[in-house]
C-alpha cells in the first residue's frame, strides 16, 4: 500500500468512480430487462388469450403487436427512466419504490392500449388487461426480489445460536417501523417474537407477521414462553407515569431493556433500532421531568456577566452549559478545583469559540480574593453553586463544612452586594430541612445568611451587615468610614432548594454502578431510606429559574413527586445490569452512617408554599428568626471554624440553627410520617 497521499486520494477516487460506474451498469441492466420485460407481457397476454396455441393468433394480431411492441418498449423505459425507476437502491425497496413502479406501469399500460388501438388495430380486451397485469408483475418482482431474498436470508440467520429474542411492547407507528428497520438492517441479528399492547382490540391478532400476545399483565409469561432476551419499550407518546409502570414490571425479568426517547422522532418518521436508547434508572423514577419556559430565564441571561462559583462540579458545570449557550457577555468559572475548572473550559471552548470566556481559581472562603473577582469582573449574576456536600466526610470535619459552606457564603455574598451584583442564587438542599447532621445545618446557614442579607438591604440597611475576614483591613469595604458605600445596594438574594441530583458527584447511582461491576455486594444504608430525587438538568433549569423570578428572600423548592427507596433504586439498577438481586448480586445493609436521615424533607412545616407560573416549582415563605443577633453570632462561629475546635463549633451551630437535632439521626422524620 502506497504511503503517497496523493496515491492514496486517486486511489479513493478510482473506488469512488467504479463504484458510481457499478450502480449504472445494474441500471442499464435493469433498463434492458424492463425492455423484455414489457414485450413478453403483452406477447404472453396474446399467447394466452388463444388458449396457449401459437397457430390460432390471427394474422392482424401479430402484424400488429410486431409493429408496435418495439417502439412502445422503448418508450416504457423512457417513461421509467424519468419517474426515477432506476435510481433506487432496490435492495431497500420500500412502499415509495411499489408506488413508483405501479405509476410507471398503469401509465404505460394506458399508453399501449390508446396507440395500438389508435395506430393499428383494436386487440381483444383481455389482451389489454393480461398484458397489464403481466407487466406489472414483471416489473415489480426483479425490483423486491433483492428485499424478499435479504428477509428469507435474516430469518435463516436468526434461527441460529446468535440472535436473540425480543419483545415490542406497544403495536402502533413505532413497533412497525422497528419492525422493518430489524427487517432489512443487515448487522442486526435480533428477531422480534412477541408484541404486548395494552388495546385488547390488537390481541391476538399479528403486526407484519408478529403476534401481539396480550397486555401488560401478559409480560412476565409471554417472556417465559418467548424465551424473551431482550424488550424494546416502543410507546413514544406514554408518560412517565406510564413508562414507570410498565418499566417496573420488565424490571421483574432479566432482559436487557430498552426504549424509544420520544414522539420527536417517530413525528419525522426516523425511528430505527439505533434509536433505542437504554432504559435509564431515571425512567423507573415515576414523574415527569420539570418543563421549564426557558424563554425568560436565557433572555434575561443574554449580555449580561454571569459569575458560577463551583463551577467546576456537577451542577456548576451544567449551569456553565446552559448560560454558554445563551450569549451571555461574559462567563466567569470560578472553582478551587483546577482539573474540574479545565476540563468545563476545554468543553466550552471547543462548543462555543466566541464566548468570552473566564476560568479563575480559587476559595470562596478568601475574603481578599473575592473582593478581587468582583471588583475586576463585576459580575450581575451570581450562582454559588461552590460547596462541601457529602455527608459522612463533613460530620469528620465539620470546621471545613461551617468554613467553607457557611463562611464562604457569606465572604461571597459581601463581596456580590459590595460589588453591583443584581442577583445572588444560592443552592441549597433539603437536608437544610430539620438537619441532622453538620453538612444540613451548614447549608441552613446558608439560607440564613442570604435572606438576613436580603432583608437588610430592603430595609436600607446594608451597612449593618457585619463584614467577616481573618486579614482585617487588606480589604474593608468601607475603608472610607462615611458609609457611603452601602447607598444605593440593589442586590437581590434567593436560595434554590432540592433533592438528590442523579449523575452528581457523590450520587449513589455512579457507587451502586461501580459496585454491581465489580460484582457485588451493593450497599444500602437502611431497607427503609428515601430520598428525593432530580436529574442535573432539572436542577439546574430551576436554578436558574431562580434566578429569573427572584424578588428577594425566597427558598425555591422542586416538586419532585413521590420520594424513591433507595433499596428500591438499587434492586431495579441491579436488574437494568440483566442480574437478579440477592441472586447475582448481593445486596448489604450497613446501618446509618453518622448525621444521616432516613427521610429527607423539602420545606419546614411552618414555612408554607406559594405557587409560581410553574406547576412544579413553589416558594417556601421565609421563616422568621432575629436577623441581628444571628449576624452578630457569625463572627464567633467563623473563630470557632479556623480554630478548629469540633466540639464548640457543633455547639455553635446547634444554639445559631435551632431545628438542628444530630441526636435525632432522622428517627424524628420517621415518627412523623408515621404518624
Amino acid at each position: 500500500m502506497s504511503n503517497n497521499p496523493l496515491s492514496n486520494k486517486a486511489e479513493g477516487t478510482r473506488k469512488k468512480g467504479s463504484g458510481f460506474a457499478l450502480w449504472r451498469v445494474i441500471a442499464l441492466f435493469m433498463a434492458l430487462y424492463d425492455f423484455i420485460a414489457v414485450c413478453g407481457a403483452y406477447f404472453l397476454a396474446l399467447f394466452l388469450r388463444f388458449d396457449g396455441v401459437f397457430s390460432l393468433i390471427p394474422e392482424r394480431y401479430l402484424v400488429a403487436y410486431e409493429r408496435f411492441i418495439l417502439p412502445c418498449a422503448a418508450g416504457s423505459v423512457v417513461l421509467f427512466f424519468l419517474l426515477r425507476m432506476y435510481s433506487s437502491m432496490w435492495r431497500y425497496a420500500s412502499f415509495t419504490e411499489f408506488v413508483r413502479t405501479f405509476t410507471g406501469s398503469v401509465i404505460s399500460s394506458i399508453a399501449h392500449t390508446v396507440l395500438i388501438t389508435a395506430c393499428f388495430i383494436r386487440m381483444p380486451l383481455s389482451y389489454y388487461i393480461l398484458g397489464a397485469g403481466l407487466q406489472f408483475i414483471l416489473l415489480v418482482s426483479i425490483r423486491f426480489a433483492g428485499r424478499f431474498l435479504n428477509i428469507l436470508r435474516k430469518r435463516h440467520e436468526n434461527q441460529g445460536g446468535d440472535s436473540k429474542n425480543v419483545m415490542l411492547i406497544g403495536a402502533g407507528n413505532a413497533a412497525q417501523m422497528i419492525l422493518r428497520d430489524m427487517t432489512r438492517a443487515n448487522e442486526i441479528n435480533d428477531r422480534v417474537a412477541c408484541i404486548i399492547d395494552d388495546d385488547p382490540n390488537k390481541w391476538h391478532r399479528t403486526l407484519d407477521g408478529i403476534p401481539v400476545v396480550g397486555g401488560r399483565d401478559d409480560i412476565l409469561s409471554a417472556v417465559e414462553h418467548y424465551k424473551v432476551d431482550k424488550i424494546f419499550l416502543a410507546i413514544p407518546s406514554a408518560s412517565m407515569q406510564q413508562k414507570r409502570d410498565i418499566l417496573a414490571i420488565c424490571s421483574e425479568t432479566n432482559c436487557e431493556l430498552r426504549q424509544l426517547p420520544g414522539m420527536f422522532q417517530l413525528m419525522l418518521g426516523q425511528v430505527s433500532v439505533s434509536d433505542l436508547k437504554k432504559v435509564s434508572v431515571e425512567d423507573l423514577l415515576g414523574r415527569e421531568p420539570i418543563r421549564a419556559d426557558m424563554e425568560e430565564v436565557f433572555s434575561f441571561i443574554n449580555g449580561k456577566t454571569v459569575m458560577v462559583t463551583g463551577g467546576g462540579g456537577s451542577i456548576g458545570s451544567e449551569l456553565c452549559r446552559q448560560i454558554a449557550a445563551h450569549d451571555p457577555r461574559q462567563l466567569i468559572i470560578f472553582d478551587i478545583y483546577e482539573n474540574n475548572a479545565y476540563s468545563i473550559q476545554l468543553e466550552l471552548k471547543e462548543k462555543y469559540p466566541k464566548l468570552n470566556l473566564v476560568t479563575l481559581i480559587g476559595s470562596v472562603r478568601d475574603s481578599r480574593r473575592m473582593f478581587e473577582v468582583f471588583e475586576t469582573y463585576r459580575p450581575q449574576i451570581v450562582y454559588h453553586a461552590a460547596a462541601h456536600k457529602h455527608v459522612p466526610l463533613m460530620e469528620d470535619s465539620p470546621c471545613e463544612a461551617i468554613k467553607n459552606n457557611a463562611i464562604g457564603t457569606y465572604k461571597t455574598a459581601y463581596a456580590a452586594m459590595m460589588h453591583g451584583c443584581e442577583r445572588f442564587v444560592l443552592i441549597s438542599t433539603d437536608k437544610a430541612v430539620h438537619p441532622t447532621n453538620i453538612m444540613g445545618a451548614s447549608k441552613r446557614l446558608c439560607e440564613m445568611i442570604v435572606q438576613s442579607f436580603d432583608r437588610k438591604i430592603k430595609a436600607g440597611r446594608a451597612g449593618d451587615i457585619p463584614q467577616l475576614f481573618t486579614h482585617e483591613g487588606i480589604e474593608n469595604a468601607d475603608k472610607v468610614g462615611d458609609g457611603k458605600v452601602f447607598e444605593n445596594i440593589r442586590t437581590e438574594f434567593v436560595a434554590v432548594r432540592f433533592g438528590n441530583v442523579l449523575g452528581s458527584n457523590g450520587s449513589v447511582i455512579p457507587l451502586f454502578k461501580k459496585q454491581i461491576e465489580k460484582g457485588g455486594p451493593v450497599t444500602v444504608t437502611h431497607p427503609d431510606i428515601i430520598r428525593y430525587f432530580m436529574t442535573i438538568p432539572e436542577a439546574v433549569s430551576l436554578v436558574m429559574l431562580a434566578g429569573t423570578y427572584a424578588r428577594g428572600g425566597e427558598i425555591f423548592v422542586l416538586d419532585m413527586g413521590s420520594p424513591v427507596k433507595i433499596d428500591t433504586l438499587a434492586r431495579n439498577l441491579i436488574r437494568l445490569s440483566g442480574l437478579k438481586p440477592d441472586v447475582d448480586i448481593k445486596i448489604e445493609y450497613t446501618g446509618l452512617r453518622p448525621g444521616e436521615k432516613l427521610y429527607e424533607e423539602k420545606l419546614m412545616a411552618e414555612e408554607g408554599l406559594q405557587k409560581t407560573d410553574n406547576d412544579l416549582i413553589h416558594v417556601g415563605n421565609p421563616i422568621p428568626f432575629d436577623e441581628e443577633e444571628f449576624l452578630s453570632r457569625l463572627e464567633q462561629l467563623m473563630k470557632a471554624a479556623y480554630s478548629n475546635r469540633e466540639t464548640t463549633i457543633r455547639q455553635l451551630v446547634r444554639e445559631i440553627v435551632t431545628t438542628y437535632h444530630p441526636e435525632d439521626g432522622g428517627q424524628g422524620a420517621v415518627q412523623k410520617a408515621a404518624g
